[in-house]
């Protein structure tokens, strides 16, 4: 008889709790209290009735604490006490409406362009000396730029986020678009589908996995770069808040801030994925 064995979605699960515990263990251990030693010459005995050979903490805080800042901060997550005293649920409205903001404007703007690039090469190699140069600079390199033409910091944070979500999305689009097999363009072509038509229910179809994971991508870098850019300009956000714990040295809430901040990129990278998955299967 073969023994039972446990599907692979629930094995998974249970080495990744397995890890976490494991995790937290260790996180556990490094952070005990370590008893102090003795000034030299001062007996052990005396020391000990003097409060020398007292355990210490090295600071850093304990999976206990954090645990009590998760539950602290989720209470109440959407209180506003003045302009350093919001909820969490709060601050990450401002980074998710930023980074909306931008990534949408990105995709109006990409998306067309990308499908241009691609149907025609000699406006792709034209381009692509200007894409390549202006694809690799940091987006946080901007920021100055933008501070100082647009006067807003709030503005400047969208913008910024526009930038670094751009360049994936068109790159994909451009070889998405660039990749459609000939014979389905011959095919259309033949029956004399318009170019417009052509666009959408050729082109657009066969290269909407490609778009999506561009878009993707996208998306996981300007989580990463808003958390940044809110460090920079201030005021809201996920990013501000954690520079202003780290500046209270609250270091339990700059560590919940950092998971939270992992746990929704995760969410929007799954939005994606499962998005990408129905087009991937509808076709």
């Amino acid at each position: 008889m073969r023994p039972m064995r446990l599907p692979l979605a629930w094995s998974s699960a249970l080495l990744s709790v397995a890890l976490f515990v494991l995790l937290v263990g260790i996180w556990q251990m490094l952070t005990l209290p370590k008893p102090s030693k003795p000034p030299p010459g001062v007996s052990a005995e005396y020391a000990a009735l003097m409060g020398h050979g007292a355990a210490k903490s090295d600071g850093f805080p304990t999976p206990a604490q954090v645990a009590s800042t998760f539950i602290r901060e989720l209470r109440h997550p959407f209180y506003d006490h003045g302009p350093n005293d919001k909820g969490i649920g709060l601050q990450l409205a401002y980074s998710l409406a930023r980074v909306g903001a931008g990534f949408g404007l990105a995709v109006l703007v990409a998306l067309p362009l990308g499908f241009v690039i691609g149907m025609f090469p000699l406006l792709r190699r034209a381009l692509d000396p200007f894409i390549q140069v202006l694809k690799p600079i940091s987006p946080l390199a901007w920021m100055p730029i933008a501070l100082y033409t647009l006067k807003n910091a709030d503005v400047s944070g969208v913008f910024v986020i526009f930038i670094c979500s751009i360049w994936p999305m068109l790159v994909n689009t451009a070889f998405g678009v660039a990749s459609v097999r000939r014979d389905w363009l011959n095919v259309a072509r033949t029956l004399e589908v318009g170019a417009f038509k052509r666009a959408f229910q050729v082109i657009l179809p066969a290269a909407a996995p490609t778009i999506l994971t561009g878009m993707r991508i996208s998306m996981g870098i300007a989580w990463l770069v808003i958390v940044a850019a809110e460090m920079l300009v201030g005021g809201t956000g996920i990013g501000y808040f954690v520079w202003n714990e780290w500046n209270n040295l609250a270091l339990p809430s700059v560590i919940f801030a950092i998971v939270l901040i992992g746990l929704v990129g995760m969410l929007l990278d799954l939005l994606f994925a499962r998005l990408l998955r129905l087009v991937t299967y509808a076709e």
